[in-house]
């Protein structure tokens, strides 16, 4: 049909402006690439402002888009405001938000304290923050958009003790209960703003763990997968830019899960 969008098109965010919050990580970075590669202008966020200018004009421009950083704390409402009204300021609007930063805490179900726990769950606090403001933005500019959740598989089941037994702390329970927590989220919010024009979807990768990760943990990790092997970042560029793009303009309250089959067994 003459008037049916082409798979590059559907994929192309030229013209698109995408906020993703702490992009210089293990997989923000992948993610902000991603985006950065579709077209996309994008905004950096990182609790230091030098941070993320720095990772921002690392980003590549195909189209020629001009990326900045802008300095946000999730864990701090003002700061979230502020940095939030300096991004939409800077770029007119904001079409797509990649909520992926939070704070976090190795404490196991052993040591974790009351306090801990509840800092933890305070990034969902934050995840919400920042979703509502996107979305607020978006109503009021007549607009539409998409948030895209950074979820875990960790948020869906619960971790192989023995994978860590004698070499790690058993994998921090108050993550676990924090990334169920965005899954659903995800959920509740998708219902609500659909017929805003604002969709919300959760990409919930596992296992990827860092360069600083035990030798021995991953390669018992490695026994876990389907496929016999851990995520490498870039494994999930394609999954952030099918749920931000228009490739999934029909897809909301959903779960991406890019685990190599974990969630599978």
């Amino acid at each position: 049909m003459s008037d049916e969008p082409t798979v590059s098109r559907l994929f192309d965010l030229t013209g698109k402006t995408a906020l993703i919050s702490g992009a210089s990580g293990w997989l923000g970075g992948a993610m902000s690439r991603a985006l950065a590669e579709s077209g996309a202008r994008v905004i950096v966020t990182s609790r230091d402002a030098e941070k993320a200018a720095a990772a921002a004009a690392g980003l590549p421009n195909p189209g020629g888009a001009t990326h900045f950083g802008v300095a946000m704390d999730q864990m701090d409402g003002g700061s979230v405001e502020r940095g939030f009204a300096e991004a939409v300021e800077r770029a007119g609007a904001i079409d797509i938000l990649i909520n992926n930063g939070h704070e976090a805490n190795a404490s196991d179900l052993t040591s974790v304290t009351r306090e801990e726990f509840d800092r933890t769950l305070s990034n969902a606090t934050a995840y919400f923050d920042l979703a509502r403001r996107f979305r607020d933005q978006v109503v009021a500019r007549g607009g539409s958009g998409s948030v895209v959740m950074i979820g875990s598989m960790y948020g869906v089941v619960g971790s192989y003790p023995d994978a860590y037994a004698g070499v790690v702390p058993a994998s921090p329970v108050a993550y676990h209960a924090l990334k169920g927590g965005i899954v659903h989220l995800t959920r509740h919010l998708a219902i609500y703003w659909a017929r805003d024009g604002v969709r919300v979807n959760c990409l919930s990768p596992g296992p990827f763990p860092g360069p600083k990760a035990h030798p021995e943990m991953v390669e018992r990790l490695k026994t876990k997968s389907p496929m016999g092997r851990m995520g490498r970042p870039d494994e999930l560029k394609g999954a952030v830019v099918f749920l931000a793009s228009d490739a999934s303009s029909y897809v909301t309250g959903q779960n991406l899960l890019v685990d190599g089959g974990w969630t599978a067994w």
